[in-house]
């Protein structure tokens, strides 16, 4: 299979799994009181961490090797934005998933969740944009 193609399998998995969380998971917290909200975050987290670690890690390894083999502005830019969602992922949500995790969130943590993962979906959707119409070459 084509390295292109693996690429944009990746980054439509993710672009669809962040859809689910963006628009289904992240606004279903605001329904739960605090302690079933506390062990439904630790279960939810374990499963999807499952599913979201093993893509990010794909398409971060495939995008390095897309730059190491053809640096082009497709490459270098999809990897930029790649590192932004990485490191978006660790500042902003690796925290606010700790909150929640260690009981301390508040209402105002849970919206903040919802409107700041905005960003990450976004930078997924607009990557999976941009990877089909490399591929597609359009």
């Amino acid at each position: 299979m084509e390295i292109d193609i693996i690429r944009l399998l990746l980054d439509f998995g993710l672009v669809v799994l962040i859809w689910i969380i963006q628009r289904i998971v992240y606004p279903s917290f605001l329904h739960y009181s605090t302690g079933n909200l506390v062990t439904w975050h630790r279960i939810y987290t374990s499963r999807f961490g499952a599913i979201v670690i093993p893509l990010m890690f794909g398409q971060l390894g495939v995008s390095i090797y897309q730059v190491l083999m053809l640096t082009s502005f497709y490459t270098v830019g999809s990897l930029v934005v790649i590192i932004l969602i990485w490191i978006s992922t660790f500042w902003i949500f690796v925290p606010i998933h700790s909150i929640i995790s260690n009981e301390n969130s508040s209402e105002s943590d849970l919206v903040s969740l919802v409107n700041k993962n905005w960003l990450r979906t976004i930078l997924w959707t607009l990557l999976f944009i941009y990877s089909f119409l490399e591929v597609m070459d359009f």
